[in-house]
């Protein structure tokens, strides 16, 4: 039988997807949109930005660098708000259904386009990738993962996916406020804000593997199939 007549739910890789996309809707609200808008009615000068203006910034790094084709930084901030939610609920509910990813992957290029920053592409290109396995059958990563790695794999989930969670909100406090307890030095605290972002890069990946893992092991013990 063809995969395409085959109905599958790969149940840990859609909340996966759907938290990340979660997290990525929430940065581009509260880190971008929301200091655009506080700017105002203002022309934005050019295609890259700094989302948040000196008026309202707290660390010398805390610009949230971003591109937008909007030349208006009140417009720019409300089309990211209203994008960011649209990916929030997107994510939640329909991420799984079909040609929900395509719409998933077209709200982060929106937002990519009027200002909802550029340091997360390399974290929702991947997701979205991850994402359209979400109703595929796995079987590559399934012969290419041996039963006890699997199994260890499928264990490590959960935590993979929490600290994923934790990381990228490090991320957002330390773009906006850039406080890091013990250090003072901007330049320091940049540097923590890249370790954390590919961090959250690295345990993203990880824990869309985990979650395969797991989804194939679920599928494993439903059908009976003995493990290798």
């Amino acid at each position: 039988m063809e995969e395409s007549e085959v109905n599958y739910y790969n149940q840990k890789t859609r909340i996966t997807a759907s938290v990340i996309g979660v997290l990525l809707g929430m940065a581009g609200f509260v880190n971008h949109g929301i200091f655009e808008v506080l700017q105002g009615n203002a022309p934005t000068n050019g295609f890259f930005i700094e989302a948040i203006g000196e008026a309202n910034r707290f660390w010398v790094h805390g610009t949230e660098g971003a591109f937008t084709i909007v030349p208006n930084f009140l417009v720019t901030g409300i089309l990211v708000i209203v994008l960011s939610l649209f990916l929030i609920i997107w994510s939640i509910k329909y991420i799984h259904v079909k040609h929900g990813t395509t719409v998933f992957l077209s709200l982060l290029v929106g937002l990519t386009l009027v200002g909802g920053g550029i340091g997360y592409i390399i974290l929702f290109v991947p997701t979205w990738a991850y994402a359209t396995r979400i109703n595929k059958s796995l079987d590559w990563w399934n012969n290419i993962f041996p039963a006890r790695l699997r199994k260890t794999l499928s264990h490590l989930w959960i935590v993979a996916l929490a600290a994923t969670v934790i990381c990228w909100l490090i991320v957002m406090e330390l773009g906006i406020f850039g406080y890091f307890p013990g250090l003072s030095d901007p330049d320091g605290i940049l540097n923590i804000v890249f370790v954390f972002l590919f961090s959250t890069v690295g345990l993203a990946n990880l824990t869309f593997i985990c979650g395969f893992a797991r989804d194939i092991e679920e599928r494993t013990m439903e059908l009976g199939k003995p493990k290798r």
